[in-house]
């Protein structure tokens, strides 16, 4: 873009290593001059679904396939900012009868956002995993996800929904025994001695679901105003190519064994491990390396009566960067 006006935008993300290069100024999209504003992922999420306050900005990928599915003007570039797997996102209270999935049947299970990506991983992998449908269990939404809600949803008549004040605690519940379960993105201030995970060697039943389907959730994207994207063809692809610079520099602190860039003693091994099973690049962004994940998900969003149709992969990424 040399001898062209930069764009000056303004994202919201997270503050992730792989994307702190871009926070920083290390690493800039070409032709663009970034605002960066960092915020807590319900914060940013509510600010963008619901009144647009940024040009661009990190967003629950479950929530944008409904939008999108709408016909709501933003569009996303494949960038992946946060994957996270989600049996260990499971809590049930100590006595509430639950030590297997098939207890969740006909139990009560709360649940911050009902539409939020990690519930529509979770309740799908319980449904194609252990049989265990959204119909069968009674939920309870609202409490602490009560006044950052992005997006309201209509469900199948078939699944039983209750709202939860504003004023009340999720997890607190589940330990007062007032729900049986919880399931969310954040581990419940109560997580203890009266509310545990329901798969307690998570690490080991993850890694057995990825070893089964490949699929490592993706939980956000990157979304754009589409009017942008009309505007500047060239601004998802170099959007892209920024965020992809960024993560390749995080990975490269990574591997720096002289002195640990993180607070944890054995990253070394850790990283090590990981690359055996998932190789060099185990935050994939783009379509090709994501296509089976991308397709799950929006499967579960049509599926769990949230999007109103199943959209394609191709309906779901800026044209200019679907081969990537």
């Amino acid at each position: 873009m040399t001898g062209v006006a930069r764009l000056n935008l303004t994202l919201a993300s997270g503050d992730y290593d792989r994307t702190r290069a871009i926070k920083t100024g290390e690493v800039q999209p070409d032709g663009v001059e970034l605002n960066v504003v960092t915020l807590a992922p319900e914060e940013m999420f509510y600010r963008m679904a619901r009144f647009r306050e940024f040009d661009v900005s990190e967003l629950s990928l479950s929530t944008y396939t409904v939008l999108r599915g709408r016909g709501e003007p933003l569009v996303a570039v494949p960038v992946f900012p946060s994957f996270s797997f989600r049996h260990s996102s499971i809590f049930v209270g100590a006595n509430a009868g639950i030590s297997v999935p098939k207890d969740l049947i006909g139990k009560r299970v709360g649940v911050p956002k009902y539409h939020m990506t990690a519930a529509v991983w979770i309740r799908g992998m319980l449904e194609d995993e252990y049989g265990v449908a959204p119909k069968d269990v009674h939920w309870f939404e609202g409490g602490e996800g009560s006044l950052v809600k992005e997006v309201d949803v209509t469900l199948p008549p078939d699944v039983r929904r209750e709202s939860v004040p504003a004023g009340r605690n999720l997890g607190d519940m589940v330990a007062a025994g007032e729900l049986d379960a919880f399931v969310g993105a954040r581990r419940p201030a109560a997580f203890g001695e009266r509310v545990r995970r329901l798969f307690p060697d998570f690490r080991r039943v993850e890694r057995a679901y990825y070893e089964k389907t490949g699929i490592f959730p993706i939980m956000h994207t990157l979304v754009l105003k589409e009017e942008l994207a009309r505007q500047h063809p060239w601004l998802p692809r170099s959007l892209y190519d920024a965020f992809v610079e960024s993560k390749r520099l995080a990975y490269q602190r990574l591997q720096f064994t002289a002195a640990l860039p993180v607070s944890l003693p054995w990253l070394v091994a850790e990283a090590e491990e990981t690359r055996a099973l998932m190789g060099d690049d185990p935050f994939p962004y783009g379509v090709a390396r994501n296509r089976k994940t991308l397709e799950t998900l929006a499967s579960y969003t049509y599926r769990q009566g949230l999007a109103p149709r199943r959209l394609k992969v191709e309906e779901m990424f800026w044209e200019s960067t679907l081969a990537i």
